[in-house]
């Protein structure tokens, strides 16, 4: 396959493959697409230096990228203890007596509610992620994306990552959202439909899409997110002006991912996803405090209930439910999970290698191309 993207990242195929599992973003960079490797869950940027030099060593010497949470501007913030001193009782008792009524265990070492969970929701320790990444790509040229999950990064970081020869992509749900990105200086428009897993707007991929191709589409190239699961869909967005797919929950029941699995088989978490249906998700502000589509759980229906507490801003809801994030991720009850998931999950009910799932991308594509071809007259 060829577009002004594979042209441009030097791959085989326009797959972009955003997954908070180095094992799979490795994978994906090795079958010919770019795996980006979610950095959020890092909250020592020492871990995620080790992790990208794991990276470097198990990718061919092939391009990858990193994800990273932060708002264009820079918020004012606290030390993480004086944020945790800002979340209300109400909800830490909220949290607490539905893991109870959930059977949720508490953490092994009984944890450190402050530090425990991802604190990479928080501006400073984003911005240490930028930093490390920065290093890499100085030092070894693989990083060739830098992607932000809140739009435009800040003007600073734009200019870094241009000086290290890093391209800048950021998420949209709207026409305005596009148009604003490519005038901070982004790269590459990411127009995440309302389907799709994680933070995402309120258009539809089959609106969105081409919207955002109109919009932007002669000053950066757009990559289409939000229900992309097949070759079929990846002809669709094509089809649609876009240059290429950005794909998240198709990789959570990829063999190399191993977050969260604690033996032979599929994890607690492939469990609850190989098992969903495409109605099966919900569009919530429980996960971090802004609009995000998670997996539909016992554990986003407490928080539908009746007396549920309204969701806090970020970063403080994800400081409030970090350590309940922690407890879940380490229990065994599929039921009972905390995953961002797009509505596409209903199309895996089967645990396959990254490169049988690129591989029957392509050659759906492949199938699909010719089909429409086959639709045109002498």
């Amino acid at each position: 396959m060829r577009t002004d993207l594979t042209e441009r990242f030097g791959i085989d195929y326009p797959i972009f493959g955003f997954t908070p599992s180095q094992d799979v973003a490795a994978a994906i960079s090795r079958a010919g697409g770019l795996g980006v490797l979610g950095c959020v869950r890092f909250n020592d940027p020492g871990e995620l230096n080790d992790v990208l030099e794991w990276m470097h060593e198990n990718t061919d010497g092939k391009p990858f990228g990193v994800d990273v949470v932060m708002p264009a501007k820079i918020p004012t913030e606290g030390s993480r203890t004086d944020l945790d001193t800002m979340i209300p009782p109400e909800h830490r008792a909220f949290v607490e007596r539905t893991l109870d009524d959930l059977g949720v265990p508490p953490l092994p070492d009984g944890g450190d509610r402050v530090n425990t969970g991802v604190l990479g929701w928080l501006h400073s320790v984003a911005r240490s992620h930028v930093d490390v990444a920065m290093e890499h790509a100085a030092k070894y040229g693989q990083i060739k994306l830098i992607a932000n999950a809140l739009g435009s990064p800040p003007e600073d970081v734009i200019d870094l990552s241009h000086r290290h020869g890093v391209a800048v992509a950021a998420l949209a749900g709207s026409r305005e959202h596009a148009l604003n990105h490519v005038q901070a200086g982004v790269d590459i428009v990411i127009a995440q439909g309302y389907e799709g897993g994680g933070h995402t707007g309120e258009v539809t991929s089959m609106v969105l899409w081409p919207e955002i191709v109109d919009a932007v589409g002669d000053l950066a190239p757009v990559l289409a997110a939000g229900g992309v699961g097949d070759g079929r869909q990846m002809a669709a967005a094509l089809a649609l002006g876009t240059q290429g797919v950005w794909m998240g929950t198709a990789w959570l029941t990829a063999a190399e991912y191993q977050l969260g699995a604690t033996g032979d088989g599929p994890s607690t978490v492939q469990q609850a996803l190989l098992k969903a249906t495409s109605r099966d998700t919900v569009r919530r502000r429980i996960y971090s405090g802004k609009p995000a589509r998670l997996l539909k759980t016992k554990w986003t229906d407490a928080w539908d209930a009746a007396g549920a507490p309204d969701p806090l801003p970020m970063p403080l809801q994800n400081l409030l439910v970090g350590e309940a994030h922690a407890r879940i991720s380490q229990s065994d009850d599929p039921d009972v999970v905390a995953m961002p998931a797009g509505q596409i999950v209903g199309r895996f009910n089967d645990v396959l290698p990254v490169a049988d799932m690129i591989a029957a991308m392509v050659d759906g594509y492949g199938d699909s191309v010719k089909r429409m071809n086959g639709t045109l007259g002498d």
